[in-house]
């Protein structure tokens, strides 16, 4: 196989992939002005569908301008030699393989975070702000740019330094050394990242002692489940949406609810919510996803050790001295169909993990404060309630609002 057969070969998966996107974009397009189902008539009102239905046209048109953008863009810089004209920026500066590495994704990163954040900003401050959404600040919207790309900097570089130290040390075997450290780091952000990460971004203050919490103590140790550290979260400083989620393990594990969450349900349904999110842990579904992850992410490591010394892939993207770096980005443009794959299976079974913590927070507290709760958050988000079925399968990771009242009043 020659370099430009392998280059048209990459050129193939990037205009795939964006049609078959943009094939079932258009058909759950079709469904937005679908009659609603029996099941879910008091989600909405006729306004309030009216305007799931615009919020869900507008980001659907949006969509359609942003990825075209970067597809454009993209296929410019690749028949361009873009990749080439960085790395030889990057080679001006240093001898050292890291620091060429350092530079040259640097220079990429920057470049398409500049490019990308007009859309990010209107996006925010006009298609959110319009439906009443936003809440965030422009101050805010700037830090949170600064604070992400110190962190990328700093985590993502220092993880790329030493992977490039492994690959310069050991050659082929450096993949071992790489899971070795993705898998402490993996490990180590799923024990500490509410301790951590969190606050770097927002507020956290302990559930105060009341009704909330008594009710939330008394369901945690009907269950067996030890639970001392729940968290409200500010998370009205960007948007009206609500969330809870649940992190950490042993003495670390810690259930945290956005503050939108609590003005926008009651107790019973903040409960629910609640119960459900224990049901992922009882189910050990948090150690499935992250031994699930760990072992995906072992097996791509492994892959492009095979490849990754093979000068064809630096000079399939038309970069003539061949290097780590630029091989990455080949094989991850090369990979990027397995890893739809394994992104359907791992949406296959989180689909099925949510009905079991469905059926968890049912059987061990009630179905309908979770019914209602749910339906209550998807008018509140405007989100779909008519998908189609294949946009579902390639991108939900639960279960449609439909599906998910239907298995709990089963």
């Amino acid at each position: 196989m020659t370099a430009t057969t392998l280059f048209y070969i990459i050129i193939a998966i990037i205009c795939i992939d964006f049609l078959i996107d943009k094939l079932l974009d258009a058909l759950n397009a079709k469904h937005y002005n679908d009659a609603i189902p029996e099941e879910l008539t008091d989600v909405y009102n006729e306004e309030d569908y009216k305007k799931s239905q615009q919020y869900k046209t507008t980001n659907y048109k949006f969509g359609i301008i942003t990825s075209s953008f970067s597809l454009v863009l993209t296929l410019a810089f690749l028949s361009l030699d873009g990749f080439e004209f960085v790395d030889n920026i990057a080679r001006n500066y240093s001898d050292n393989p890291i620091i060429i590495a350092l530079i040259f994704f640097g220079i990429i990163m920057l470049g398409s975070d500049i490019l990308g954040t007009p859309f990010s900003y209107y996006q925010t401050f006009v298609i959110e702000e319009r439906f009443g959404f936003n809440k965030t600040t422009k101050a805010t919207f700037v830090m949170d740019k600064i604070k992400g790309l110190l962190m990328t900097v700093i985590i993502g570089g220092g993880i790329l330094a030493l992977i490039i130290w492994f690959y310069e040390i050991t050659g082929t075997h450096f993949w071992l050394y790489a899971w070795a450290l993705v898998a402490a780091f993996t490990i180590f952000t799923n024990m500490f990242y509410a301790r951590l990460i969190v606050p770097l971004f927002n507020k956290q203050t302990p559930l105060e002692a009341g009704l909330l919490r008594d009710q939330i103590s008394t369901y945690a140790n009907s269950v067996g489940f030890h639970l001392d550290k729940i968290f409200i979260i500010d998370g009205s400083k960007r948007s009206t949406k609500a969330n809870a989620y649940f992190s950490g393990f042993g003495s670390e594990k810690r259930v945290t609810l956005y503050d939108t969450l609590v003005n926008d349900l009651d107790t019973e349904e903040i409960v629910a919510v609640l119960a459900h999110e224990v049901g992922h842990y009882k189910k050990k579904h948090i150690i499935f996803n992250l031994m699930a992850s760990l072992l995906l992410t072992g097996l791509t490591l492994y892959i492009l050790s095979i490849f990754i010394s093979n000068p064809l892939l630096s000079n399939a993207l038309g970069v003539e001295t061949a290097s780590f770096h630029v091989g990455l980005i080949a094989f991850g443009l090369l990979y990027s169909p397995i890893s739809e794959i394994t992104g359907f299976v791992m949406n296959h079974f989180s689909r099925k993990f949510e009905y079991q913590a469905d059926d968890y927070a049912k059987n061990t507290y009630k179905a309908e404060p979770l019914i209602s709760s749910l339906k209550k958050l998807s008018k509140n988000s405007l989100s779909n309630l008519t998908p189609h079925p294949a946009y579902v399968w390639v991108h939900y990771s639960h279960p449609t609002l439909l599906q998910r009242v239907r298995n709990l009043r089963k």
